[in-house]
């Protein structure tokens, strides 16, 4: 693995260094600058020597180039220094020595930093690396579809060069249907992340288990309860909680159901229009720990060609220089009628133009779209049952009971 792992990190910092290698001519400015002292250097009163400017050559190249053609460069500097004290026959006067011992040192300086720099570049390749496949672990890629249900999603980090924070999603097939998760754990750092990934693995092997989702509520409260004081100070207890938005979308019918822990209701895209789902929602995870009794399951119906958004607080909360929060009912049903990828891609683009490029808190959508009614085989294994899904408020369709 640490051979494949060289191997990635080289095709990294390859690929990082690759609009500057690919340009050779960017040597030819170096090349140039040796030349054009050298030969000034010759056609100037004698008592003016340009010589000691050549260090400006391997000072260039070091900006675009790797400590090879850097050391490169600097020898060329170097030459032509000899090159000037030999055409007037000083080459080996005290001061002529001092100045291409002194380029040499120096051009020696540059190619160390050179060195040192193509280090710290194949150190963050690594660190990103790293990172990276702890997004993948934390937060699996959602398949494109599952049965007749398209998926999108879209994560960005509000910390820089990072690929994962507090915010977490996660889907998977049950043998009714589709259940669907996405949350916010409250901070920032390796105890946010940990919860994070605590959640998401409870949820995935809670989620073929429960029947009802107040029962899958009420184990993903008593996972958090019991591992949160794992994940740090005795004194940050209290201040670490998460909320959550649970989503089951049967095979059959057009019911779906949502239970939200104190997460933002989800977004019903049709033709034109954005319509946010009422829902009844519980404390956030970690709060106080309810039992299944204390949650409300709330019903919508979810039509065929409709697109259910998704999304965590950092979107609905982002704010442009006038400090006023992004509008996310108004703009995405600009693009109601796109596919759930062209809608989180219109999203993002539109997001960070009002922040000004810059997010504040990490952001996580899911837009998933019914494309149609038929029937997607039931895949074998446990699963849940259509019946117990404790309170239930809204208006069901006229075909379902």
């Amino acid at each position: 693995m640490v051979h494949c792992g060289d191997v990635d990190i080289r095709r990294y910092t390859a690929g990082v260094r690759q609009p500057w290698q690919s340009s050779h001519a960017l040597l030819v400015i170096p090349i140039v600058l040796i030349v054009v002292i050298t030969v000034v250097d010759q056609l100037v009163p004698a008592d003016v020597h340009l010589g000691p400017l050549l260090v400006i050559a391997p000072a260039i190249t070091a900006s675009f180039a790797d400590a090879w053609l850097t050391g490169l460069i600097g020898f060329l500097a170097v030459g032509a220094q000899a090159y000037i004290g030999w055409h007037f026959g000083v080459l080996f006067s005290r001061n002529v020595l001092v100045q291409i011992l002194a380029l040499t040192v120096l051009s020696a300086m540059t190619v160390f930093f050179c060195v040192m720099r193509d280090r710290r570049v194949r150190q963050l390749a690594q660190v990103r690396m790293v990172a990276e496949a702890a997004q993948h672990v934390l937060l699996w890629p959602l398949p494109e579809q599952i049965g007749s249900m398209r998926i999108a999603c879209l994560y960005m980090a509000a910390e820089a060069e990072a690929q994962i924070g507090g915010d977490l999603y996660a889907a998977t097939p049950t043998d009714n249907g589709v259940r669907v998760m996405i949350g916010d754990v409250r901070g920032k750092g390796l105890s946010a992340i940990g919860e994070a990934a605590l959640l998401i693995g409870a949820f995935r092997e809670a989620a073929h288990h429960h029947t009802s989702l107040p029962e899958l509520a009420t184990s993903l409260e008593k996972s958090v309860a019991r591992n949160l004081p794992d994940l740090g100070p005795d004194e940050h207890v209290g201040e670490r909680f998460a909320t959550v938005m649970l989503v089951e979308i049967p095979d059959e019918g057009h019911v779906t159901r949502v239970l939200s822990c104190g997460h933002p209701p989800p977004l019903l895209l049709g033709p034109g229009s954005a319509v946010t789902v009422p829902v009844h929602p519980a404390p956030p995870l970690g709060i106080h720990g309810p039992t299944a009794g204390d949650y409300t399951v709330d019903v919508f119906a979810f039509e065929p060609g409709d697109t259910l958004l998704l999304y965590t607080d950092g979107v609905i909360e982002a704010r442009d220089a006038g400090r006023a929060f992004y509008p996310l009912a108004d703009r995405a049903a600009q693009w109601a009628g796109s596919s759930p990828e062209e809608l989180l891609h219109h999203i993002r683009r539109d997001l960070l133009d009002h922040v000004g490029g810059c997010l504040d808190d990490d952001a996580a959508l899911i837009a998933l779209c019914h494309a149609q009614s038929t029937h997607r085989t039931h895949r074998h294994g446990p699963g849940l049952h259509v019946d117990g899904f404790g309170q239930q408020h809204g208006v069901l369709p006229p075909d379902e009971p």
